[in-house]
């Protein structure tokens, strides 16, 4: 059973997370301050139709908008749909020719909390040659990746840089979002080894680039990448409004030719495995 007191403490504090005092709120829901002070002192029950309004209102994202319906005491609306569904058709339709434009330079798709739902070749390329083949079907959490100091770190020149910049996004996404799972990573992330240095690290230096690339080292190769990041528009389903496609573009020309390159090696070298 739900209690009127679970929706009050929950509306305060998204109230309280998007910085509005109630006047702000109540305008923005056409409700009188004195009907929404009720309801933040569980004095007053919502109705469905409040509650949506409420949460359109204050941004909620769709997953966190089903924790406060259920806190009133009404049934989830929105869906959590598997990517694979039949309905979803036309997504990974357009999720496959975003990733496959991408090519030869790495695109992935992600969800909420970077774990990898897909990627294209160049991505693999990427990956493989930094830390070696991937084993089958392995589930890849690509935050882990970034911060973990045995993935990916041994190879990022500007590592503190670029994870403190990355941890930094993910306080923001727990602080807006403000699901267990997105404090859950951050607090994991914040456990690896130097982390929190990270985060605290004054800048190098002055700002010579227009973005922070990502710089990979492995023996005589250097890669540097900046990478930009896709989401639906208007979607209306937890999954879709969770996914993220995240591009790799390199940073110069001497980047370019190397995972340019390395899809001519593969293709040569598919030519001359005898039929």
């Amino acid at each position: 059973m739900a209690h009127p007191h679970d929706f009050a403490a929950s509306l305060r504090l998204w109230r309280r997370k998007r910085g509005l005092s109630q006047l702000g709120l109540a305008g923005r829901t056409n409700i009188s301050q004195r009907h929404l002070s009720f309801l933040e002192l569980g004095r007053a029950s919502p109705s469905r139709d409040m509650v949506i309004g409420l949460a359109i209102a204050l941004d909620v994202p769709l997953r966190q908008h089903n924790s406060l319906l259920m806190a009133a005491g009404f049934a989830p609306v929105w869906r959590q749909t598997n990517l694979a569904a039949p309905e979803f058709v036309q997504i990974r339709t357009a999720l496959d020719f975003m990733l496959a434009q991408q090519e030869p330079f790495p695109a992935v798709a992600v969800d909420r909390h970077w774990n990898l739902l897909q990627s294209n070749s160049g991505a693999v390329r990427l990956v493989e040659f930094l830390v070696g083949p991937l084993a089958p079907d392995a589930a890849i959490n690509l935050a882990d990746a970034l911060v973990a100091p045995d993935v990916l770190r041994p190879y990022l020149v500007n590592w503190v840089e670029v994870v403190g910049y990355f941890v930094r996004s993910v306080e923001a996404d727990a602080a807006a979002d403000g699901s267990a799972e997105t404090a859950a990573l951050l607090q994991r992330l914040l456990a690896y080894e130097g982390v929190h240095a990270a985060v605290n690290a004054p800048p190098a230096e002055l700002a010579i680039t227009p973005v922070l690339p990502m710089h990979f080292r492995k023996g005589t190769t250097d890669l540097r990448l900046f990478t930009t990041i896709a989401t639906l528009g208007i979607p209306q389903d937890i999954t879709l409004q969770e996914l993220r496609i995240e591009s790799f573009f390199p940073m110069d020309e001497a980047t370019a030719r190397v995972l340019r390159g390395w899809v001519e090696q593969g293709t040569a070298e598919a030519l001359s495995v005898p039929g």
